[in-house]
């Protein structure tokens, strides 16, 4: 959806932003594509995503900078960089196409590959230790939350069962499990939530989201604007929630005599409704066909 947020974000001559998912550098190159006066400051958490997209886009010289590092720590960044605010920033969730692509990252289970799904490689936890540690109702609550899985409790159990007679290590494994304990839905492969919710728990990709989103505000320049694209409800209901509570919604119970929240308008969402990837672009490529898009621009 690289038209769409070019689009929502404007970039402007002499602006800067940043490209919170640096991931493949896709939108960070078509941002500095707009103007050569444009700069981007570029975050990934994954080392090995930051050195190819340097290297990818190492024609824009020193208008793009990359910082190592989560999105909800942009305040960092920033003050690093020695920028106050930013003129705008997109982020791109969830994972990205290269490591969806390496069966070594663990990350998908269309090719056999270590379970392990970390976005930093020297992150504590694998997705394997979760699946070896976590007790039959951990695991079933783990699917629920973050999965949103209806047979979380079956699989979890399925789960536990085979790690019992022998160590669960390799994505083919842990699909082939879930397979047999839940039919098929579809052309969806059962092993679908079951990856999310493991991906999610892993990097803690919720948690980073709720951070980011209760000081992005802060980040940004009067006039700033901040494009998300999310992949499921679960990030796409936090976008939502928190861009509705900058309009200045009252959040007072409705029986309280007055308002006492002091709500006021922080932000001009710039789409009422949430955007999606039209027909063409879902053709061509089937992983943009979740996606869905949301906007706002700071008032001044």
């Amino acid at each position: 959806m690289v038209e769409e947020v070019l689009h929502h974000l404007r970039p402007r001559p002499g602006g800067r932003y940043v490209d919170g998912t640096l991931g493949d550098g896709g939108h960070t190159e078509r941002i500095l594509a707009c103007h050569p006066s444009i700069e981007v400051l570029g975050l990934d958490r994954d080392p090995l995503s930051i050195a190819a997209t340097a290297r990818r886009l190492a024609s824009f010289g020193p208008r793009l900078h990359t910082h190592l590092g989560n999105y909800s720590d942009l305040g960092a960044a920033l003050a690093a960089r020695g920028w106050e605010r930013t003129d705008g920033i997109v982020l791109d969730l969830g994972v990205s196409s290269r490591q969806l692509d390496d069966p070594g990252r663990g990350f998908s289970f269309r090719a056999a590959g270590p379970l392990d799904m970390r976005m930093t490689p020297t992150g504590e936890q694998s997705a394997a230790g979760i699946v070896a540690t976590a007790s039959e109702r951990e695991l079933t609550e783990l699917f629920r939350r973050y999965g949103e899985e209806p047979a979380a409790r079956r699989i979890a159990r399925a789960i536990v069962q085979h790690r019992d007679t022998e160590p669960i290590t390799d994505t083919a494994t842990l699909a082939d499990i879930v397979a047999r304990a839940v039919p098929r839905r579809g052309t969806l492969h059962p092993a679908t939530r079951i990856f999310q919710a493991l991906r999610i728990a892993v990097n803690e990709e919720i948690t980073h989201l709720e951070r980011f989103l209760a000081h992005a505000l802060d980040w940004l320049a009067p006039a700033g604007r901040l494009v998300v694209i999310a992949y499921h409800s679960l990030e796409d209901r936090a976008v939502k929630q928190a861009m509705r509570s900058w309009t200045g919604r009252c959040t007072c119970p409705p029986e309280a005599p007055q308002c006492t929240c002091e709500a006021r308008a922080r932000v001009t969402l710039l789409t009422r409704k949430v955007v999606t990837p039209s027909a063409d672009e879902v053709l061509e490529n089937r992983r943009a066909r979740s996606a869905r898009l949301r906007a706002a621009e700071v008032l001044p």
